[in-house]
């Protein structure tokens, strides 16, 4: 009989359906195994392994089939799981490790495939294929045309992968051509010209309507895109052209195959050929991903992978091999060149507009008011036209037209694209108030008796009040950003690699580029110096400064075999470290990573200024035009004083001045910055302080959170149990039961599991016993929160708790239930070890309480947070853990799925849930949750399931999070005050509602700084989050 063994997060209710569908190839499934207690590496080694078993009949996601060679998988799992180590501590985003969240609804996240079919003959045969594709568990429908020779198949991508769906083709025995195993590819894009909401939301509408375009997030505050685009369908420059096409500029900065590369300057390139040489040497190199040339500036650009090749190696082989000189070449940094670009236009602009503008306010309002300095101004050159109307016109024009182009072109592409932006609102106002003023010009030209005011000044103060308002926002743009800056330079620009021999001496030192650094590199780290990369300590030790990274202000004492985190301070001490990690896989870049994903992603309260953008630009234009008509009709009636009118203008000059101050007032720009700037701020200072944030979105939800649900193992405990007394029950010797349990336990990862082995050894060395314990260990099984157990020998061993004794029909006598009392009631865990079907002896293991845990409770109280505890040990350790912390609700002796299920519980009880973990068997629990915070210390997988990574795995940065969240969210509301208060105090003002009892009128000039002014309140309102203080912090 075969064996199936399920990989990935089933549902019981799927497992049932996948029973009987296979029923039929009289296969069990013995096994299910949650994927991620193994990354897609590991999964992958394991399918390697398979292939070369004679038992091998099957393997793909999301399922292996094996015939009764089951030891053979499980042989290769214990192989490569060990190789789960090596994984960074942050798995990139794009990871396919990190898609571990468990499938809700297979009616979301359905995918369309589409490829021929070769062999075809009839009708009969696409059914047939139909029929096979439609048994595939995972696949939604099938639809085969014979004519067409062509299969159009939609898939649940978490149930079934593109492998399996061809695989069944082809095992019917047909011919599959123009086969796509690539879904998807992701680019990031810089957006130039972005002025408001309604831009951002014109960049989605146009590349979501482009074929092969699957998602698009843009970022309005970042000015950046992220596309997820199918390969195969469109490249990156049909990307970029379709947001030319819309009227913005666009520039790829990044795409899927940045993680990790290397730009390399090269010398003595004599012809094309000589670049194509060298492409195609690099391209056949081992770990070489991608080689990309710029003939013109002679560079190239490689991307590899760090486990097989390095940058130095790279230029090495370019230098012995190719025989051209090469060297590390370090490109800007494209953002920061953009910003300061962005500032010093709009600064230019403002001041070319400034010397055009002052000298026409002179003329227009200083200069008459004080006689005789102004007389000659009003000198006439042909009946009533004036030398002042001639100048103001010759000052007005350039500033319209040339410094005021952006605004048009601005105008042209949202009117093209059938939308509407703040460049509209400009266009309108300063259009109008432009060309009434060359009406006037025009009729006092040519009339003798004309008398009417321009409105020459009120077009330029408009214009240049605005860039004054651009620029002083782009310069509060720039500063919200600050965080993330501070991050991305925390890594120092160059290294000591020291170069040693055989015996581990150093032969030499050398100062390198740190982005020269290779994987297994030495390096010497000297006192008050950071570390360029992550690593481990191979020699000496002291202090080391990880407040940038981790917001701990104490220095930590780190020796031989620690790990260190690039950027971080070294106090004192020289040391000598191991590279593990570098380029995208250090912990600094993936935190940068995270951070730039979360100030991209929207939040949902973005989703009222999206709804307000939509129609706020048309129904401004009808209320000017409604405010002109209003104010006109009635004076040209004589319905009310002449005396409101001011002198020197009549009844339509008035309502056209409103209606200029009214289309001016209005910003759409400061609703669309209202959220982004504070999430951007927020993120950033989050990270400053040791919290991770992945997006406005969670920041949004845990705000909500009422209650708190904790792990107990390494979340409120110190995650590094210890065993402080161990027993006997039947007459098997010590060194025995010692080495028994090593045998037993090595092959697990579980905290305790390392416990019991380090006791036991320090135990056989006590009795002056050497492990010799060469029986082999088979059938091992880990028993999800009971044990494990195995063959050790010719004996059957488990270990683990009285839940693991009954289901392995383990009597457990009134004395070993006593020892249990006695220690459960001390909050001990008791560890049995079982011997051929009887309790040999136990452990008894304590997990000390985190100092701060009963004050972050208790504060988290103050807050009116509830705190719940859930753990898969037994009721008397969890019931006095929760004692000592003051948790007064309890979940005890729950497995994984089982810590997720209470989540629902809590949620269909209407509670906000949190959920705060650190492993894998807490991923389920942390998914299911409203907002899931995981450890830092904790597993790969937990941190990618969760929406907050608490990086330095302290419990007081869960009311950080909770906090700053909160103040985030109250900032964003206040953001919304301060842009929508501005409009609806600033439109009736500027209509005039005011003016027939005060006289107070609103000019179209005061309208345009009023206009700047909002944007730059909302952008500053948000900066002020930098001014956070963590609520809560510990100290001993």
């Amino acid at each position: 009989m075969d064996v199936i063994i399920l990989v990935g997060t089933w549902k019981p209710s799927y497992i049932r359906i996948f029973e009987k569908e296979r029923k039929k190839e009289d296969a069990s499934i013995t096994t299910n195994i949650p994927k991620p207690y193994y990354s897609s590496a590991t999964i992958s080694s394991i399918k390697s392994s398979l292939f070369t078993s004679s038992s091998y009949r099957r393997c793909s996601e999301p399922y292996l089939v094996v015939a009764s060679g089951a030891t053979d998988v499980f042989a290769a799992m214990d192989a490569n799981g060990k190789d789960d180590l090596k994984i960074p501590l942050l798995e990139p985003s794009d990871a396919v490790v990190l898609d571990i969240k468990p499938v809700r609804n297979v009616d979301h996240g359905v995918r369309t495939i589409t490829f021929k079919i070769g062999g075809m003959e009839c009708a009969s045969c696409s059914t047939s294929i139909e029929s096979v594709l439609q048994e595939l568990n995972g696949v939604e429908s099938a639809i085969v045309s014979a004519l067409q020779g062509q299969a159009v198949v939609k898939y649940v991508p978490e149930l079934v992968g593109v492998k399996a769906i061809k695989e069944a083709v082809e095992d019917a025995g047909f011919e599959v051509t123009e086969f796509s195993e690539q879904d998807i590819a992701v680019c990031r894009l810089k957006i130039n010209g972005m002025m408001c909401t309604s831009c951002s939301e014109s960049v989605e509408r146009a590349l979501s309507m482009v074929e092969g375009v699957k998602k698009v997030v843009v970022g309005l505050a970042l000015e950046e895109a992220k596309v997820n685009y199918d390969p195969n369908v469109i490249n990156t420059d049909r990307i970029v052209e379709a947001v030319e096409d819309a009227g913005f500029g666009a520039e790829l900065i990044g795409s899927g195959n940045d993680g990790n590369k290397v730009h390399i300057k090269l010398e003595g390139i004599v012809s094309p050929d000589n670049m194509n040489m060298i492409k195609s040497s690099l391209e056949s190199l081992n770990g070489v991903n991608h080689v990309e040339i710029d003939m013109e500036e002679c560079k190239v650009t490689v991307g590899y992978d760090p486990d097989l090749t390095g940058s130095r190696s790279l230029i090495q082989f370019i230098q012995e091999s190719c025989h051209y000189q090469a060297s590390l070449y370090v490109p800007e940094r494209r953002y920061e060149t953009e910003k300061n670009h962005e500032i010093k236009l709009y600064r230019n602009q403002f001041l070319w507009s400034c010397l055009f503008s002052v000298p026409l306010l002179m003329f227009s309002m200083v200069l008459p008011m004080i006689p005789p300095y102004g007389n000659w101004l009003n000198y006439k050159l042909q009946n009533m036209l004036t030398v002042g109307m001639v100048l103001r016109w010759i000052l007005c024009t350039p500033v319209q037209f040339i410094i005021g182009k952006r605004f048009y072109v601005g105008s042209y592409h949202a009117l093209r694209r059938k939308s509407a932006n703040m460049d509209v609102l400009v266009a309108l106002g300063t259009n109008a108030a432009y060309f009434y003023s060359v009406y006037t010009v025009i009729k006092a030209l040519i009339s003798d008796a004309f008398e009417g005011q321009d409105f020459f000044e009120t077009s330029t103060m408009l214009i240049s009040f605005i860039l004054l308002g651009k620029y002083l926002e782009s310069i509060a743009k720039g500063k919200t950003s600050d965080a993330l800056a501070k991050l991305t330079d925390l890594a120092p620009d160059t290294a000591c690699l020291l170069t040693m021999d055989n015996n581990g001496n150093v032969i030499s030192e050398t100062e390198i580029s740190s982005q020269l650094i290779q994987k297994n590199d030495v390096l010497k780290i000297f006192p008050g110096s950071k570390f360029p990369v992550d690593g481990v300590i191979i020699d000496g030790h002291g202090y080391v400064n990880e407040s940038m990274i981790t917001g701990e202000a104490i220095p930590i004492a780190k020796s031989t075999g620690d790990r260190v985190i690039g950027g971080t301070v070294n106090e004192n001490g020289c040391l000598l470290i191991k590279v593990t990690h570098i380029g995208s896989e250090t912990a600094l870049s993936q935190i940068v990573q995270i951070v730039e994903a979360a100030q991209l992603a929207r939040a949902p309260v973005q989703k009222l200024a999206d709804r307000i953008s939509r129609f706020f630009v048309p129904a401004v234009v009808a209320a000017a035009l409604v405010t002109w008509l209003a104010w006109y009709i009635p004076g040209a009636l004589g319905l009310y004083p002449k005396s409101w009118i001011p002198k020197a203008m009549d009844e339509f000059e008035l309502a056209l001045q409103f209606g200029i101050s009214v289309l001016v007032v209005a910003c759409p720009c400061a609703l669309g910055l209202a959220t982004p700037t504070a999430v951007m701020v927020a993120t950033g200072k989050g990270a400053t302080q040791g919290v991770l944030i992945k997006g406005g979105n969670a920041l949004e939800k845990a705000h909500k959170v009422n209650t708190i649900v904790f792990d107990k193992t390494g979340t409120l405990t110190v995650g590094k149990p210890e065993v402080v007394s161990d027993v006997l029950f039947s007459e098997i010797s010590m060194e025995e039961f010692c080495n028994l349990a090593i045998a037993v336990e090595a092959n697990s990862e579980h905290p305790i599991a390392k416990a019991i082995v380090e006791h036991a050894k320090n135990k056989l060395l006590d009795h002056k016993s050497q492990i010799a314990n060469n029986s082999v260990v088979k059938d091992f099984e880990e028993h999800p929160g009971a044990g494990v157990g195995c063959k050790v020998g010719d004996k059957t061993v488990f270990v683990g708790n009285k839940k693991l004794m009954r289901l392995s029909n383990v009597s457990v006598d009134p004395e070993i239930e006593n020892y249990f009392s006695d220690n459960e009631k001390l909050a001990r865990t008791c560890v049995l070890v079982a011997v051929d079907g009887k309790v040999a002896g136990a452990f008894a293991v304590t997990d000390p309480v985190k100092p701060e845990a009963v004050h972050v409770i208790s504060f988290l109280r103050s807050m009116n947070v509830n705190s719940i505890m859930v753990t898969g040990d037994n009721w008397s350790t969890a019931t006095a853990i929760a004692k000592e912390v003051g948790i007064e609700n309890v979940y005890a002796e729950i497995d994984p799925l089982g810590k997720a299920d209470r989540v629902k519980d809590l949620q269909a009880r209407g509670k906000i849930v949190a959920m705060v973990g650190d492993g894998i068997n807490d991923s389920p629990a942390l998914v299911a949750a409203n907002v899931g915070m995981a450890i830092g210390a904790g597993t790969d997988v937990a941190i990618e399931a969760a929406d907050i990574v608490l990086i330095k795995s302290n419990l007081e940065d869960v009311i950080t999070a909770v906090d700053l969240s909160r103040k985030t969210i109250a900032r964003i509301h206040l953001n919304y005050v301060w842009a929508l208060g501005y409009n609806i105090l600033g439109m009736p003002i500027a209509a005039g509602v005011l003016f027939p009892f005060t006289g107070i009128r609103l000019p179209p000039w005061l309208a345009g700084a009023l206009m700047a002014a909002s944007s730059i309140s909302v952008v500053c309102s948000s900066l002020l989050l930098q001014t956070y203080k963590k609520p809560f912090t510990y100290s001993k």
